[in-house]
């Protein structure tokens, strides 16, 4: 039997505090996502991309409320300012 890796808020929320951000337990996909982008520095935002690409391109499958709060909250954070 296959298992699929999938990618809940809470895996979200794991791989953001093995990232170093600080992030409450029981707070949803959004939430954990506004957590991480509030003061990002220049090192954070590079892993933070580094984790998002990995997701987003990866096999896992990542449920709808995981991906809504990566392309409404992270993804426009981590665009590069001109």
């Amino acid at each position: 039997m296959m298992h699929a890796e999938l990618i809940d808020q809470e895996d979200l929320r794991e791989r953001l505090i093995a990232l170093g951000f600080s992030i409450p337990s029981g707070v949803s996909a959004e939430q954990a996502c506004e957590y991480a982008v509030t003061g990002l520095c220049p090192e954070r935002a590079l892993a933070l991309r580094h984790m998002v690409e990995d997701i987003l391109a990866g096999s896992a499958t990542v449920l709808p409320t995981v991906r809504e709060a990566i392309s409404r909250t992270l993804l426009p954070a981590l665009v590069p300012r001109t």
